[in-house]
């Protein structure tokens, strides 16, 4: 799975993109909101995508997002034992859609994998494309 977010202003309108790939099976999906931030689009991509699956599955999480990436492999557990407070005792910033994820990824074995954007990752690529595409349905309405 190839996830990316996209926003036009930060805030702003904002899009995110997903690139489900399993053998010779493919699927895309994109969507957006009126005023958001990349963070919670780069957050909503990888969430829309997990529930696109239908089983538990074996996953490989491909994002462009150190947030999303680190917040998953490095952060959560602290975030959850300090009742969703940053180290500083600040509330986590987007803590609905991380607690949505949390939940949601339980059924699945994933990998978390931070690959760089923008620089010809088809996969990467692919995301982005659809991640704007997203933001463009909001803009034309």
């Amino acid at each position: 799975m190839y996830a990316d977010g996209a926003c036009k202003g930060n805030p702003g309108v904002g899009g995110w993109g997903v690139w489900l790939k399993a053998g010779s099976h493919e699927k895309s999906l994109y969507g957006g909101e009126a005023l958001t931030t990349n963070n919670r689009m780069e957050l909503t991509a990888v969430i829309q995508g997990l529930q696109a699956l239908k089983k538990p599955s074996h996953v490989r999480v491909y994002t462009d997002s150190s947030y999303v990436q680190k917040g998953m492999t490095e952060w959560l557990a602290g975030w959850k034992l300090k009742q969703w407070r940053t180290a500083d005792k600040k509330p986590v910033k987007n803590a609905d859609l991380w607690q949505q994820l949390d939940v949601i990824a339980q059924p699945h074995q994933i990998e978390w994998i931070w690959v760089k954007g923008h620089a010809g990752n088809e996969g990467n690529e692919r995301a982005d494309a659809l991640a704007n595409q997203g933001v463009l349905t909001v803009a034309i309405g």
